[in-house]
């Protein structure tokens, strides 16, 4: 149990009489009724066969359909007309553009379906001469089979997922070069989806930044930051060591913001687990003070030995510092850290404590008059430990529902 940073004043209390204090049934509050619900009156049914029906309630199955997660399909495209865009685009009837690759070779198309899938390929085609009634236009850089696959894509919306997969990053850079939403959203959606490696993710994350793809970059940055050792190694983060120091700056700068955060996360967690001892504690204290416990409790009560395990968790601590509080000879807040800690507790307990009148507790009255005296900023700094207290025990539930389970 961690001890509190706060001194308590000492006061001359005879060991005989507080061990009496500490020889402490709590009756577990019964649950409200539930009151029933009142039915609502049927109204009577009207005699005169003049009034017309009611029209039927709406179906709330209808309801459900009509206002789904996504819109209504309004167009349904049936296979048979994809497989014929499909195939007009593969056999290359009445073909009047030739597409120049990378290797000096040609993919046939038209430049009607071209201007209409692409307002980039549109301009480009209204600007190229036409020689012997083909129009030739250059896309360099990108390999044969890449261009293949996204002027297919245009025909038909078709793609073979094996091939997709081997040119995903190419024509991703196609589809927003080239303005065409459909394919480029494939794209994405499909590296979102588990095609980000470790190997490929420092590439997409420039081809995120360059293509205006702020989700998958968002998701390249989040890769890196969890496995930034491993990624840190591989050929593409030395590339873009090289070429764009500015990115490896950047992605440093994630990974110690998140490891920052990571340990103010834990620092948080560590915080929050002092106060929920403390907030155990006094469920304990008030425990062996009102029911006993084991071999420590009220005077009013017999204990049995044979006892079995306490469900609360700081109780066995705690009857070891209570039995030591009573016994030693010093007890003076500075002169043993055991006594210190014992003291600190039993005034937190009371600036805890409604009903000091009451209460069972030791000394609880007393440090609720010595309040008046403390200074400004020990008043401080009990209340601020008071309401963190507090809040870890709102977090884990009522003092009567943690001890449902004691015997």
């Amino acid at each position: 149990m961690a001890s509190l940073a706060v001194d308590s004043a000492w006061l001359p209390l005879p060991s005989e009489s507080l061990c009496r204090s500490f020889n402490v049934c709590l009756e577990e509050a019964n649950p409200a009724d539930i009151l029933p619900a009142l039915e609502a009156p049927m109204s009577s049914v009207s005699d005169n066969c003049n009034i017309p029906k009611p029209p039927p309630l709406p179906s709330k199955v209808r309801t459900r359909t009509k206002y789904s997660k996504g819109p209504l399909e309004c167009s349904f495209v049936p296979n048979e007309t994809k497989n014929t865009w499909d195939m007009l685009f593969k056999e290359g009837y009445g073909v009047d553009v030739c597409i120049i690759t990378k290797d000096k070779s040609c993919v046939l198309a038209h430049s009607n379906i071209l201007s209409i899938a692409s307002p980039v390929l549109s301009n480009i085609l209204s600007q190229s001469k036409v020689k012997h009634g083909m129009r030739y236009i250059k896309i360099p850089g990108v390999p044969h089979d890449a261009i293949f696959l996204f002027i297919r894509f245009l025909y038909s919306s078709c793609y073979e997922e094996e091939e997709l997969r081997k040119f995903v990053l190419h024509l991703l850079v196609l589809s927003h070069s080239y303005s065409v939403p459909p394919l480029k959203r494939v794209c994405i959606c499909l590296l979102e989806q588990g095609w980000l490696t470790r190997e490929n993710v420092i590439d997409v994350l420039q081809l995120a930044k360059n293509c205006d793809a702020p989700r998958l970059a968002f998701i390249c940055v989040r890769m890196i930051v969890k496995d930034f050792r491993s990624i840190s190694s591989t050929e593409g983060w030395k590339v873009m060591k090289r070429a764009n120091p500015a990115l490896e700056q950047e992605l440093v700068e994630s990974v110690v913001d998140a490891d920052s955060r990571k340990q103010e996360r834990q620092r948080k967690v560590e915080e929050k687990k002092v106060y929920l001892q403390l907030y155990e504690a006094m469920e304990a204290l008030l425990h062996i003070c009102k029911d006993g416990c084991r071999t420590i409790g009220p005077r009013d009560k017999v204990l049995k030995g044979s006892q079995v395990t306490c469900n609360f968790p700081a109780c066995k601590g705690l009857e070891t510092l209570v039995r030591h509080f009573s016994n030693c000879k010093t007890r003076v807040p500075g002169g043993c850290v055991h006594c210190k800690r014992m003291w600190q507790l039993l005034e937190l307990h009371s600036r805890m404590c409604n009903e000091p009148d009451s209460c069972k507790v030791p000394l609880c009255r007393h440090f609720k008059e010595k309040m008046q005296q403390q200074s400004k900023k020990d008043e401080t700094k009990w209340k601020l430990l008071v309401s963190k207290v507090i809040a870890a025990k709102n977090a884990v539930g009522p003092f009567s529902s943690r001890r449902s389970g004691l015997s």
